[in-house]
Parts: structure tokens; C-alpha cells; sequence
């Protein structure tokens, strides 16, 4: 069985913490993409680990740079499209975690059968 597939809707979760993102957008998807890194060998409370960690970003964060354990998904339009079509794309059987508050998101990738969660399910930020 393949190990399981967390998909973290980037804008959607940097959004959910007010630290200044709005500033500048593509440092807050870099600082959740070094939160979201430890995941892919720590996994998380409820999904061990190993774990594919996919981020992934749109807008101005696009051009992100990936990291050894977080490969990033740059969405050429709606990032949201691009989540459904991971969701999509994945093997039959295998089990994908979508993380975002988005209701819409939420319905569209739990009807190809992912599961979701909230942003609150992933490690919180630094507070420095």
C-alpha cells in the first residue's frame, strides 16, 4: 500500500494564521512549507508516518522553491482545481488527507473520497 497523501491548500492555511501574511505571501507559503517538512518522516497524531507531503501554492507564492520533503504544487490557476485533481490523480485506495477550512474544498475532495481536516491539524507556527 502507498503511503498516505497530505495535500495542504497552501493559501488557505497561511491565511489561517494572522501573522502579517498579507505582506508578503510568498515568505508565509516558505515559512509553512519548513512547518509542514518534519511531517513527511513525523507524520502526525493520527497518520504515521511515512507520508507524501505535497504543498500546494498559487498567486504570489507561487514561485516558492520545494524542499527535500515537501514537494510544492504551483497552481496555474485556481489552487483549488489543482487539489481536486491531485485527489484525482491519486491510486486508488490510497489514502488522501486534504488540509483546509474551505467548506466548497472540503465537499469537492471528499466526494473522490479524501479525507479532510482543518488547518488546526497541522503544527503550529513559531511565535517569534
Amino acid at each position: 500500500m502507498a503511503e498516505p497523501l497530505l495535500i495542504v491548500d497552501g493559501a488557505n492555511v497561511v491565511g489561517s494564521v494572522p501573522d502579517g501574511w498579507w505582506r508578503d505571501r510568498a515568505a508565509a507559503a516558505v515559512r509553512l512549507r519548513e512547518r509542514l517538512a518534519p511531517l513527511a518522516a513525523a507524520g502526525l497524531p493520527d497518520l504515521p508516518a511515512p507520508v507524501e507531503v505535497v504543498l500546494v501554492v498559487e498567486g504570489k507564492a507561487r514561485d516558492i522553491p520545494a524542499a527535500d520533503t515537501v514537494r510544492v504544487e504551483r497552481a496555474a490557476g485556481s489552487g483549488d482545481d489543482t487539489i481536486v485533481d491531485l485527489v484525482g490523480a491519486a491510486q486508488p485506495g490510497r489514502r488522501v488527507i486534504v488540509v483546509t477550512a474551505d467548506r466548497e474544498l472540503r465537499a469537492r475532495v471528499s466526494s473522490l473520497g479524501a479525507e479532510t481536516r482543518g488547518p488546526s491539524t497541522l503544527p503550529r507556527p513559531d511565535p517569534r
